[in-house]
C-alpha cells in the first residue's frame, strides 16, 4: 500500500525536548508528535528553526526521525529539515528521509558563507538533488533570510523549479514579507507556498497558498487548523485576528524558550523547559509574564 503524502495544511516545526544531560529525549519527542497530530496538525516538520535543528547533529536528527516513524507517526506526514552547510551531511539526511518514506525535506541553503551568487546556490541545491538521485525526493526550499542571511530570490526559485520539476515542489517563506509570499504564489502556479507565520495565513490562503508552517502550532494547533479548514467562511477574518493576537503575545519573549515554557506549563512537565545553549530558558518572572500575555490574547492552556 502506498503511503499517503501530505503536502498541504498546517505543519508544526516540532520542538525538541532534552534530557538533563541535554541529549534529545526520544520518548517526550514522540509523545509530543502524537499530541500535535491529535490537536489538528496536518503534518509535522522535524528539525526546523523552532526545533533547534542547527544545535542537533545529523545522527541525532536521524535517530529522532526513526523513533517517530517506529512509534506510528506516518512518514507521509513528515517533512524533515535537511539543509546543512556541508553538502555531504545534507545528502545523508535527505537520503535517510527519503528512505523512510517521508513527505519531503525542508532544505536551507548552505548558510555560513554570505553574499553567494544565485549560480552558487543553484549548484549547491543541484548537487544534493542529483547525488540523492531518487524520484521520490520532494524538496521544500527554506527562505528565512533574517536568520540565514542567505536569501532565496525569485529567479533562483524559478530556476530550481524548472531544472527539477516534480522534485522542488514548495517553499517555506519565513521572511515575514507579505509581498514576497504574494510573488511566490502568483509567479509559480501550483508551487506549494507555506508562509512561516499564521499571522499571514489567511491572506496567503486566499491567494492560493498550500497552508502554513508555523512555530505557534506547537501551542495553538487546533485554532490554526480551524482557520485552514474555514478560510473562505465569513468568520475567517475574526479567527485570523485571534490567531494574530496569540502570535504577537508569543513574540514578546524569545521564541524557542518561550514556546518550551508554554509547553512545560501546559503539560505540567518542567523538563520541557530545557534548551541547548546558546538559548537560555526563561526565568520564572519572564515565564509568568508570557503566560499572562498569552492568556489575555485568548490562548487556552
Amino acid at each position: 500500500m502506498t503511503e499517503q503524502i501530505v503536502d498541504r495544511g498546517v505543519f508544526a516545526p516540532v520542538l525538541t525536548p532534552f534530557k538533563a544531560d541535554l541529549a534529545p529525549d526520544p520518548a517526550r519527542f514522540v509523545a509530543f508528535c502524537h499530541r500535535l497530530m491529535k490537536e489538528g496538525c496536518n503534518g509535522l516538520v522535524l528539525f526546523g528553526t523552532t526545533s533547534e535543528a542547527n544545535s542537533l547533529s545529523a545522527d541525532e536528527r536521524m535517530a529522532l526521525t526513526e523513533a517517530a516513524v517506529e512509534d506510528g507517526i506516518a512518514p507521509g506526514t513528515l517533512i524533515v529539515g535537511a539543509g546543512l552547510c556541508a553538502i555531504p551531511d545534507t545528502i545523508r539526511l535527505t537520503r535517510h528521509a527519503v528512505g523512510l518514506g517521508c513527505a519531503g525535506v525542508l532544505m536551507l541553503p548552505p548558510f555560513y558563507y554570505k553574499g553567494m551568487s544565485d549560480e552558487g546556490l543553484f549548484r549547491a541545491y543541484a548537487e544534493v538533488i542529483e547525488r540523492v538521485g531518487d524520484a521520490r525526493l520532494k524538496v521544500y526550499l527554506y527562505h528565512i533570510p533574517q536568520v540565514s542571511n542567505v536569501p532565496l530570490g525569485l529567479d533562483l526559485v524559478g530556476r530550481l523549479i524548472e531544472a527539477f520539476p516534480g522534485t522542488v515542489v514548495g517553499i517555506k517563506d519565513s521572511s515575514g514579507d507579505r509581498g514576497n509570499t504574494h510573488a511566490l504564489i502568483t509567479r509559480f502556479p501550483g508551487f506549494r507556498v507555506f508562509p512561516g507565520s499564521e499571522a499571514l495565513m489567511l491572506a496567503a490562503l486566499r491567494e492560493g497558498a498550500a497552508g502554513c508552517i508555523t512555530a505557534t502550532a506547537n501551542i495553538n494547533a487546533g485554532a490554526i487548523r480551524a482557520l485552514f479548514d474555514t478560510w473562505d467562511d465569513a468568520a475567517a477574518d475574526d479567527l485570523q485576528a485571534r490567531l494574530t493576537a496569540v502570535r504577537e503575545a508569543l513574540q514578546t519573549a524569545p521564541l524557542v524558550p518561550g514556546l518550551k515554557c508554554v509547553v512545560a506549563r501546559a503539560l505540567d512537565d518542567p523538563d520541557w523547559d530545557r534548551v541547548r545553549p546558546p538559548f537560555v530558558k526563561l526565568d520564572d518572572a519572564a515565564a509568568d509574564r508570557l503566560i499572562k500575555k498569552l492568556a489575555a490574547a485568548g490562548l487556552d492552556l
